[in-house]
């Protein structure tokens, strides 16, 4: 069977185009009957009016939270499942890690400008979770980079594509930001009641050329619950790949759970949807409700 369920979606309350509630719909649309919003460093999409509209359309949503944490060579995104949303410890933690976004928007909007583009600042800004992402998109959209962006990369890309070329590490707009390790975010995680899992492992090795022993030392050192083994990773030429096989492996190797992942921000070409309901991967129910059980207990 397709997925029934979808453990990494993000919202308008990060840097999805979505609302909750139209996540929820969109989760409906595509068979999902359980899915887990899991935005950046905030968990201000789990609300009660959520949680009661899900009820409604017969959708479960498990609470969730992707932390942005820093290892010496890259980034690393820390998933955290079943936490408790209303623990102030958790979520003045996240509000640090929130303001330190709009730290790095102001750095990186001087860098920008440096190499001559307009970043509209005082509208992102305005975004409580700013991410990489929306500074991207707002560089890409705004008509007077046009030309800038035409001379640079020959067309006007998208905004993947630009981050990948001129904002990550080792790139001259790059910019350092306050953030956590693994380990930290594991331990904020916990401390909120919640299970920890490394999402995506698949990137570290297309996106930043981590090996299969550096991605696993990062599971060990944080002492994670699990691992996000389904995913499908889509490059900047929307080719996708998933080595699935090899992590659900790795994941049974260590007796570590495994969950499943879009990574939904919104409908985009190329990308995977809620559900992974256009995906070549099947599930049986029963591995399904294993991956539930094993990240709600």
């Amino acid at each position: 069977m397709k997925s029934n369920i979808d453990l990494h979606i993000h919202t308008n309350k990060s840097d999805g185009t979505l609302t909750p509630k139209e996540v929820v719909d969109r989760a409906v649309q595509n068979g999902a009957t359980t899915i887990a919003i899991s935005d950046h460093d905030t968990v201000d999409a789990h609300t009660r009016e959520l949680y009661d509209y899900a009820q409604t359309q017969n959708v479960r949503v498990i609470s969730a939270v992707e932390i942005s944490t820093k290892t010496e060579k890259c980034g690393i995104h820390v998933l955290g499942y079943n936490i408790d949303v209303d623990n102030k410890v958790f979520r003045d933690k996240l509000y640090t890690l929130r303001n330190a976004r709009h730290i790095y928007l102001h750095d990186v909007a001087r860098k920008l400008g440096e190499l001559g583009y307009e970043v509209n600042t005082e509208k992102l800004d305005k975004i409580a979770s700013v991410t990489k992402k929306h500074i991207a998109q707002d560089i890409v959209n705004t008509f007077k980079n046009q030309e800038k962006l035409i001379k640079d990369f020959g067309y006007i890309p998208r905004e993947g594509e630009f981050i990948e070329t001129v904002m990550n590490e080792g790139c001259p707009a790059y910019v350092s930001k306050q953030t956590v390790t693994p380990k930290e975010a594991a331990e904020i995680i916990r401390k909120a009641g919640g299970k920890v899992i490394l999402a995506h492992p698949v990137c570290y090795t297309y996106e930043d050329n981590l090996t299969d022993k550096e991605i696993i030392s990062i599971i060990d050192d944080m002492n994670a619950d699990g691992i996000e083994a389904n995913y499908i990773y889509a490059n900047r030429k929307d080719e996708k790949i998933s080595n699935i096989e090899k992590w659900r492996e790795i994941a049974k190797g260590k007796n570590l759970i495994v969950t499943v992942g879009s990574d939904f921000h919104g409908p985009e070409k190329g990308k995977p949807d809620i559900g992974l309901i256009n995906e070549n991967i099947e599930f049986t129910e029963e591995y399904l409700e294993s991956i539930i059980e094993n990240i709600t207990k």
